[in-house]
């Protein structure tokens, strides 16, 4: 029996954000069907730096990880959004900074991951959020640009979140940043059609959404 463990933050660790709904892991076990097992070593609240630490607790029978985070690293850094600059370059400049540390924090995530050897897909991050301001989308497309260069030069697989939860009933009304029942019924179907299509033996990139 193959099994996917779910790593990261509250993308997939959404419980509390859907009340009397069934949470992302829910979702996937059913979709999965009898087939499959599916674990949650996801952490609400994680940034890139503590995925090494939820492998800890990785099952032995574990067979494919799915990794989603970045977010919170992204949300850490938003105060630069509002920092004063004499100059665009010096705006660039902070930008800059933020992009190499977040770079740093995902290329040893990658590697822990890597070290593991099991097939391993990662995530974006999305940027449909309800009101989220325009700059921030500008700003997360630095961070992402960074999981998409560092995730293909390692021949992982990317589920595309800016694809998959485009619309804002895929948010939770309790928190905007966090996926709704319905925006985790979308990630699941990408997990899935990733899971049953992927050839992780050819150990090259693709996209799903």
């Amino acid at each position: 029996m193959s099994h996917v463990v779910l790593l990261g933050d509250s993308i997939f660790d959404n419980a509390s954000y859907v009340p009397g709904k069934p949470a992302v892991i829910d979702q996937l076990r059913h979709q999965l069907g009898n087939s499959w097992q599916a674990t949650l070593l996801a952490i609400d609240g994680n940034v890139s730096r503590d995925v090494q630490y939820q492998t800890k607790d990785l099952p032995e029978d574990a067979s494919h990880l799915i990794v989603s985070c970045g977010g919170n690293d992204a949300l850490q850094t938003s105060s630069i959004l509002y920092e004063p600059a004499d100059s665009v370059a010096e705006a660039l400049s902070m930008l800059t900074d933020a992009r190499l540390e977040f770079q740093s924090q995902y290329n040893q995530m990658l590697k822990h991951v890597m070290a593991l050897k099991l097939p391993t897909a990662v995530c974006t991050i999305y940027d449909s959020i309800p009101d989220l301001e325009p700059i921030a989308v500008t700003a997360l497309s630095i961070f992402n640009d960074v999981i998409i260069r560092e995730a293909i030069s390692v021949g992982f697989t990317i589920i595309d979140l800016r694809l998959t939860c485009n619309d804002a009933r895929d948010y939770s009304p309790l928190s905007p940043i966090e996926p709704s029942a319905v925006g985790g019924q979308k990630i699941v179907n990408a997990i899935c059609q990733l899971l049953r299509n992927h050839d992780f033996g050819q150990n090259h990139s693709a996209v799903y959404f």
